[in-house]
């Protein structure tokens, strides 16, 4: 018989896990993540206040930006608690109703991280293929509008996904296999069938991160087919120049996401914390690399957090 009797949904306990066979140095595997979680928070926050004290910045590219970092913001602190709370005190202990709403948040921003880069993208479209247009384009109240549809959009794809966990019986072993609460981690200790509960998050894949990556590469195939238009070299370089810091956070957000697809597929050889560590840092890459992307390869935004620790160096 199983250890764990059926319990109600609101009485259940999870342990989450650190990392497998290296408990006892808990302490000094956290020093990085304190660093990438300190790089993230700070880097965020300060593009942030840059965008909204710099009225220069005050454009539709910033204004999307704005939304990457609040988003980037938001899934670094998702995770910082219980991660650093194992890390530190060995608190692996939480409850099912916080389990649920940490794994909410952590899918909602990880969702409206890809649906910012697809308005970016769409951003950059318009920039490029129709620059007399794009202020009439994207005004302020479009990209409010936009804002607005990717939260609703994020809120009512996860929403069902998270709260079908609550209708299955969890009667097996109670403890998770990440530092916080991941959505097939916790569908697999149920002994009810999960099929239903499958086919939601597959869909919710599909219809966010899926459809987002299809229309982030249309995007680009028409970018590329206008840039070779333009007849000037000089031009042409111009107008890719400004993709790069874009494209450089699509690549931040989709590799590791695939990386971890591939080591979860195929990688089932390799040490369990392989598998713990990649999870860990794939949500807090995004938020680290972004901030540096914008900063060393957006001279707008360069200027902008120089001017913010050298005001009179800005200046000059």
């Amino acid at each position: 018989m199983s250890t764990f009797q059926n319990t109600t949904s609101s009485s259940i306990v999870f342990l989450l896990t650190g990392v497998p066979g290296l408990e006892n140095f808990h302490i000094w595997i956290s020093i990085p993540f304190c660093f990438l979680y300190i790089t993230a928070l700070s880097g965020n926050s300060l593009i942030l206040f840059a965008i909204v004290t710099q009225p220069s910045l005050h454009e539709p590219m910033y204004y999307f930006l704005s939304m990457l970092s609040t988003t980037d913001l938001g899934l670094s602190i998702s995770t910082l608690v219980t991660m650093l709370g194992i890390f530190w005190f060995n608190a692996r202990k939480i409850s099912f109703n916080a389990c649920l709403s940490q794994m909410f948040f952590i899918q909602l921003f990880t969702v409206m991280e890809s649906s910012v880069l697809l308005a970016m993208a769409f951003d950059r479209f318009v920039a490029i293929s129709n620059p007399l247009r794009y202020a009439s384009v994207l005004t302020d109240l479009k990209i409010a509008q936009i804002g607005v549809a990717i939260i609703t959009r994020g809120t009512l794809i996860l929403t069902p996904m998270v709260l079908l966990l609550k209708r299955l019986s969890y009667c097996r072993s109670h403890v998770l296999h990440h530092s916080y609460c991941f959505h097939p981690d916790v569908m697999k200790l149920s002994c009810t069938d999960t099929r239903i509960n499958s086919v939601v998050g597959l869909t919710a894949l599909i219809t966010t991160a899926g459809v987002d990556s299809a229309f982030i590469i249309l995007s680009y195939i028409l970018i590329i087919k206008t840039v070779l238009s333009i007849a000037s070299p000089e031009e042409r370089k111009k107008a890719f120049g400004t993709c790069i810091s874009h494209i450089g956070a699509v690549a931040v957000f989709y590799i590791p996401l695939i990386s971890l697809s591939f080591v979860h597929r195929f990688g089932k050889w390799a040490p369990p914390y392989v598998h713990t560590m990649i999870a860990n840092t794939y949500l807090l890459i995004p938020p680290v690399m972004n901030p540096i992307i914008y900063s060393v390869k957006t001279k707008q935004i360069r200027r902008a957090v120089l001017k913010i620790f050298y005001p009179s160096a800005a200046k000059k």
